[in-house]
């Protein structure tokens, strides 16, 4: 049986949902201890324990101490992923997205097509959002030869959540390939997203886009932005997308959902700021491809280069998981990071 420090590195779920992945791929039991440990709520949270019920249940696997709150968990996989349709409902704001990722390099390697439907939050602090999900991170594993696809149903924001997403994935026929990406080809284009929820009236989207670009064109750059007025979300909300693409189709984003008292001016500050220090630390992945991409390199037959902004503790937790799971050798001479993947095939 695995055994996992779920207190190593970062302490936070990312340790318990890769591992369960990485689990249910190789058909290998897994104990995950200190779960969330350095986190203030340690433990799993209901979007955690979603994200590990949805993955045991796509290769039939036991589950125990699967519980909010719970601190250690044995997982015991007993099937290859079959595929099919799902629904999921977080029950509260939880990430559908984070949930969504967990799932997703599952179903990469079912037998059929698999199709999910989750609801919950799309757009929060502390965790994916469906836009940098939608138009960064699959675009960049479609290079890789996964094809799946991300929609937005309804909008969900916090507290309330309610929102829906839907999830299809092409299985693979074969390993994924591996991602090289030591360059962007430039010169990049610049455009975005500004949706809002039933904030027409006082014009959060367009103001979002606006003081995004004015932020800029203080450096010479110009960026296009689709306005989004959403009335079918159970609570007003607000979220923002850049994205930087080079002339080969390569992405890197940055984004923020609005929170009370946070001016729509405010997140589009953050948000153009965001990305351009990852463009101006010389990456080709922005923060949170960096950390993303580390699971699929390390399965891909091949090995993997690019360019990492900055070394995060989810970085740090990654490389630290498929080091000590599946052996996968890395390297990380200065912000180049390279991977040798382990060229996994569908069981």
């Amino acid at each position: 049986m695995w055994t996992v420090d779920g207190g190593q590195k970062s302490g936070s779920g990312t340790l318990v949902r890769t591992g369960v992945v990485l689990a249910a791929l190789l058909g290998e039991p897994i104990r995950i201890y200190n779960i969330r440990a350095k986190r203030d709520n340690p433990g799993l949270r209901p979007q955690h324990l979603r994200a590990v019920e949805a993955a045991a249940a796509l290769v039939q696997g036991e589950l125990e101490g699967a519980e909010v709150g719970s601190r250690e968990i044995l997982f015991r996989p007993r099937a290859a992923a079959l595929g099919g349709d799902f629904t999921w409902d977080i029950g509260t704001a939880g990430s559908t997205t984070m949930l969504a990722l967990t799932l997703l390099p599952i179903a990469a390697f079912a037998r059929r097509p698999c199709a999910f439907r989750i609801r919950g939050g799309l757009f929060q602090d502390f965790a994916p959002s469906a836009f940098h999900t939608q138009h960064v991170l699959l675009p960049a594993l479609q290079g890789m030869g996964l094809r799946a696809e991300l929609r937005v149903l309804r909008p969900g924001y916090v507290p309330k959540g309610g929102g829906e997403i839907e999830l299809r994935v092409q299985p693979l026929r074969g390993p994924l390939a591996p991602l090289r990406r030591e360059e962007l080809r430039k010169p990049l284009r610049f455009w975005g997203l500004a949706l809002d929820s039933h904030l027409r009236e006082r014009r959060v989207a367009e103001r979002m886009a606006r003081r995004c670009q004015e932020e800029l064109a203080r450096r010479g750059i110009s960026a296009d932005f689709r306005i989004e007025h959403d009335e079918s979300a159970i609570q007003p909300g607000a979220a923002l997308a850049l994205i930087a693409e080079d002339q080969a189709g390569a992405r890197l984003g940055a984004d923020q959902a609005g929170a009370p008292g946070r001016p729509a001016e405010a997140i589009a500050e953050y948000v153009a700021r965001a990305l351009l220090e990852d463009l101006e630390a010389g990456a080709t992945v922005d923060r949170h491809l960096a950390d993303q991409l580390i699971l699929y390199a390390a399965l891909a037959k091949g090995e993997s280069a690019y360019l990492v902004p900055a070394v995060t503790d989810h970085v740090e937790a990654n490389l630290w998981l498929v080091e000590g799971l599946l052996g996968v050798r890395w390297k990380l001479e200065g912000k180049r990071l390279t991977l040798q993947g382990i060229g996994y095939e569908p069981r």
